[in-house]
């Protein structure tokens, strides 16, 4: 699943080569994805696009006739134009008034991707109802502190929830829980002072490094250089980095996590 460095790397991939240019034509909509059936996306040809940002895990393209956001769901993404055909399912494609375009597309069998027309990124209801950013410059510990406060949730699964915090999925939650040394299954209030510290640290560390090393990728090469940087996401029975321990895969409440049993032993997992 695209995660908030990704995503930032991509909105700025977009915004260097598509501000001030307009959208010729967006067409070959598969129509399911459209979440504003009274502004389907072809409503913005001819606009002038005047900004690319990120939304938590969403990207939004304003134009001088409104906004085209887009969620990329589990598997959907973008692909350049020119780029090697992966298989994956276009679901739509842009062309600017320069001849340049890319396509939106669905890599998995269930068809998640999602895109809405709209005056304000907030009238996407996803979108408003994002919690803080932790990369956003202003992102502070009272954050984190309002975010954890005495809930009986799991860590992991408080990480990864968008109203909480946004643009945090499977694999940085995990790398997150690491770096931090607790383990997942933690319920928040069960977290010291000490142990908040450490976890915002490193939140901070980790998104904000990785979205520095993603940044000036080409979009083909976002998910590999995410699949690289990871230490124990993804890497069940290998050596953990820090201590050499084998890396567990835990299965809880219908989610899975890696973490290393010796590293992150705040609390012991059950």
């Amino acid at each position: 699943m695209p995660e908030a460095p990704e995503v930032q790397a991509l909105v700025e991939f977009l915004g260097e080569r598509g501000i001030g240019r307009a959208f010729r034509a967006i067409d070959h909509v598969d129509h399911r994805i459209v979440k504003t059936r009274d502004r389907p996306p072809q409503t913005l040809d001819g606009a002038q696009i005047a900004e690319v940002r990120r939304f938590g895990k969403y990207a939004g393209i304003a134009t001088d006739a409104g906004w085209l956001v887009v969620s990329f769901g589990r598997n959907g993404w973008i692909r350049i134009d020119g780029e090697p055909d992966t298989g994956a399912l276009p679901v739509a494609h842009v062309v600017l008034d320069d001849g340049t375009g890319f396509e939106i597309v669905e890599r998995g069998e269930f068809l998640a991707v999602a895109v809405w027309v709209v005056d304000a990124p907030t009238d996407v209801a996803g979108v408003a109802a994002l919690g803080p950013d932790p990369l956003a410059e202003d992102f502070s510990r009272e954050d984190l502190e309002r975010v954890l406060g005495a809930r009986r949730k799991q860590i992991k699964a408080l990480l990864q929830e968008q109203a909480s915090l946004a643009g945090i999925g499977n694999a940085y939650s995990d790398e997150i829980l690491h770096r931090a040394r607790i383990a997942p299954a933690t319920h928040a209030s069960l977290l010291a002072s000490e142990d908040r510290d450490r976890l915002f640290a490193a939140l901070i560390d980790t998104m904000r490094q990785a979205a520095a090393e993603r940044r000036g990728l080409r979009p083909a090469d976002l998910k590999a250089a995410k699949v690289a940087a990871m230490t124990v996401h993804g890497r069940g029975g290998q050596p953990c980095p820090v201590c050499g321990a084998e890396v567990a895969d835990h299965v809880f409440g219908g989610a899975s996590a890696q973490y290393c049993p010796v590293c992150q032993t705040v609390p012991s997992m059950p």
